[in-house]
């Protein structure tokens, strides 16, 4: 598979707000822009979309400006524009893409993780040895996913997201509708934990998972590097 392959969908919330707390929420800023610099880099198309289309609503917590490269995007005119306008799920066609990218941010807890549109596409995707990847929350989107056999898609693999202890750390467990790690080892996933803010990414056939924040621009190299095998 080379560069001349299928496009990265990337798959953001339409979620701003924590639930019933009223704490803003959404997209944490660079868990998008970090995998999205080394797409950019190794010459793949990328798709920026989400459940309803439209605006996805950015993680005021998540603007570091003193971070060059999310300096680079939001100085960018076409990337605001791309996530003030994300294509609605209704409209992808899962088959013009080879990997599929979740971001985290606390947002998606509330939308994607029951959206039958992302179960479908996750399925389909990875059924035909498309690469499935997601950092932080963003693996939330994939807890659910039941496969043809009815297996969870996490069953039996290698997967790590955002921690219990880091979710501790930031005192969001009385705020967030479900922990993600607890959620994949209920579906009997082999979590692979690593201390709080350790980079982290973990290799699983055609799916690649991260741990947090730090771990981002990992998760963006690894899945270009399955890219171009």
């Amino acid at each position: 598979m080379g560069k001349d392959s299928k496009a990265i969908l990337c798959i953001l919330t339409n979620n701003g707000v924590k639930g019933s707390s009223g704490y803003p929420t959404g997209f944490w800023l660079s868990e998008l822009t970090h995998p999205l610099h080394e797409f950019i880099n190794a010459e793949f198309a990328y798709c920026i979309a989400s459940p309803l289309g439209g605006k996805s609503p950015m993680d005021p917590m998540s603007v570091d400006l003193k971070d060059p490269i999310n300096e680079l995007f939001m100085n960018s005119d076409d990337f605001k524009n791309q996530i003030e306008n994300t294509i609605p799920l209704k409209d992808i066609h899962i088959k013009e893409y080879s990997a599929i990218f979740f971001p985290g941010g606390h947002g998606p807890l509330w939308d994607l993780p029951n959206n039958p549109l992302v179960h479908e596409m996750v399925k389909q995707l990875f059924e035909s040895d498309g690469i499935i990847s997601a950092v932080c929350h963003g693996p939330c989107a994939l807890v659910n996913v039941q496969l043809s056999n009815k297996d969870y898609l996490v069953r039996g693999k290698k997967v790590v997201s955002f921690t219990n202890n880091e979710e501790i750390e930031m005192q969001n467990t009385e705020i967030v509708p479900f922990s993600v790690q607890t959620a994949m080892s209920n579906a009997h996933a082999k979590f692979m934990e690593m201390p709080n803010w350790s980079n982290n990414v973990i290799i699983d056939g055609n799916l690649i998972t991260g741990q947090n924040p730090q771990s981002a621009a990992s998760v963006g190299k690894a899945v270009v590097e399955a890219m171009l095998k």
